[in-house]
């Protein structure tokens, strides 16, 4: 296993930053075995590499790319990012979320109740007349607001 980093990027360029560093890093065979770039870690991306020198030959010339933090990241504070949520847990009552798959694609609506062990979420669509509670998977909406 290798040493991690911590590379500032410019924020919401994370992915762009991650994208070119892999370039750089197949074209130059430089020794760096991962990049992660946290959706939840906004303005930086984690190196996994076998020393400094590679992660700072991964970022020459990158724009967006800051610079790399301080030293090296101690892995448990890496750790928790490589373990996937479920969706569920994401989200609360409150939140404003858009249905992403499914009949109501592209709806607006509220969540009202949340159910972990389904992993399924009851919404009240924002623009009905009526408002009726729908029951979909909590993988396919995207939070919008977080409220309430």
């Amino acid at each position: 296993m290798g040493k991690f980093f911590a590379v500032k990027t410019t924020v919401n360029q994370e992915r762009i930053v991650a994208n070119l560093m892999e370039l750089a890093v197949k074209k130059y065979n430089l020794d760096v075995y991962s990049i992660l770039s946290p959706k939840e870690l906004r303005g930086y991306v984690i190196v996994e590499a076998k020393d400094v020198q590679n992660v700072k030959r991964a970022i020459t010339g990158i724009p967006h790319a800051r610079g790399i933090l301080g030293g090296e990241i101690p892995f448990r504070e890496v750790e928790h990012f490589l373990i996937p949520r479920r969706a569920v847990e994401q989200i609360k009552e409150g939140y404003k979320v858009e249905i992403i798959a499914g009949p109501f694609k592209g709806e607006h609506a509220i969540v009202r109740r949340i159910d972990a062990s389904k992993n399924e979420i009851t919404v009240e669509l924002i623009e009905a007349v009526v408002p009726i509670p729908i029951t979909v998977k909590a993988d396919h909406v995207r939070v919008i607001e977080r409220g309430d």
